[in-house]
């Protein structure tokens, strides 16, 4: 059974930095896309960043690029995404998904597997 355990929201000051990790189970983590997306209290789900594991190839939203990093740790099985200089409009409640289609497909059309979110709020 794949099992994905977001961990790491809280809250943070305007230009403060948060890690979140995304422990994972029962599916082969080194072949596998992981992703994390978030959600605003009335805005859609966006994708915020990926990695395809097999590939090494990493995706961002756009406005994030260069302020959040994500990585995996093969040894724990586990994705980490670092947001750094957080805003405002970071704040959501964030997932971690996995697929076993990489991202450059998995993360725009949805993927299959998802996690509780963990939440994240980011204070002026």
């Amino acid at each position: 059974e794949v099992q994905l355990q977001a961990s790491g929201g809280g809250s943070a000051q305007y230009g403060d930095s948060l890690t979140l990790a995304c422990a994972t189970s029962g599916f082969a983590f080194a072949d596998w896309a992981i992703g994390w997306y978030r959600q605003a209290p009335g805005k859609d789900r966006e994708g915020v960043a990926c990695i395809s594991n097999q590939y090494g190839t990493t995706f961002y939203l756009h406005s994030v690029k260069g302020r959040f990093t994500i990585s995996s740790d093969h040894a724990k099985d586990t994705v980490y995404l670092q947001m750094n200089s957080l805003k405002s409009e970071d704040a959501a409640t964030y997932y971690c998904a996995a697929d076993a289609v990489e991202c450059r497909v998995s993360f725009y059309y949805g993927m299959d597997h998802w996690g509780k979110g963990t939440l994240v709020t980011v204070s002026s």
